[in-house]
């Protein structure tokens, strides 16, 4: 195994279709199973950060006369959501699993503090990781990339719908060419916007390195603990 402890993070699709705004638990209850198995056969140390597309995202209210402050705050909220459904479906399977958000809502889960955090951890408590930064005009990637160098994570996998990073959208251009390894500096110059400069660039300075993948096939989370290369790396 060449990651013992790393940091998820989960896309909001994975929770449901925003079309539907709802939370679609036979999908949750998918991922919890594949995430129970693994942390079985591996033992990792997983942290997960949770996105809340299927919601509500803060940016949904561009171009219209609601305040951006007020619209992230929800979306912070709709992050709870997600992160207590995907709690409720791995402790069903036996997990023992620890919700926090670093947006305060002490009546269903605990408050971030890093030092609880990383004793979670260490116990072999899933730690799902809810409320993005707490802060608005931030989004869930720089609440991964933050998550992650305040637990000394050793890698962020970024979960997508498409096998790595492009040139361009290959759904859009058939010709769109695939990195196989970049470094932040090559990802920010290109504009790829897999994740946001915010945390690529916290990223880069703290040295953790970023793997981007399809999680549409689950099982490329193990593939990469296991220190197969999958996607895209992007590192210094």
């Amino acid at each position: 195994m060449q990651y013992k402890r790393v940091l998820l993070k989960l896309t909001g699709e994975l929770f449901g279709e925003k079309t539907k705004k709802g939370l679609d638990f036979k999908a949750i209850a998918k991922v919890a199973s594949y995430l129970h198995s693994l942390k079985e056969k591996t033992n990792i140390e997983l942290a997960i950060v949770v996105g809340a597309g299927n919601l509500f995202r803060g940016r949904d209210v561009t171009n219209t006369k609601v305040d951006r402050a007020t619209a992230d705050y929800i979306g912070m909220l709709a992050t709870v959501m997600n992160a207590l459904a995907l709690q409720e479906e791995l402790e069903r399977l036996g997990s023992i699993v620890r919700v926090m958000s670093s947006l305060v809502v002490q009546s269903v889960c605990e408050a971030f503090i890093r030092r609880r955090a990383v004793r979670h951890l260490e116990k072999g408590r899933i730690v799902i990781l809810a409320g993005g930064t707490g802060n608005p005009f931030f989004t869930t990637d720089s609440a991964a990339a933050l998550k992650a160098c305040e637990l000394n994570c050793e890698i962020i996998l970024k979960g997508t719908n498409v096998e790595g990073v492009y040139s361009s959208d290959p759904k859009k251009n058939a010709n769109a060419r695939m990195y196989r390894v970049l470094n932040y500096q090559e990802a920010l110059e290109k504009g790829l916007t897999v994740m946001d400069n915010t945390a690529f660039a916290l990223c880069q300075r703290e040295k953790i390195p970023i793997r981007v993948f399809n999680l549409n096939h689950l099982e490329n989370i193990e593939r990469i603990i296991n220190g197969e290369d999958v996607g895209t790396l992007i590192s210094n």
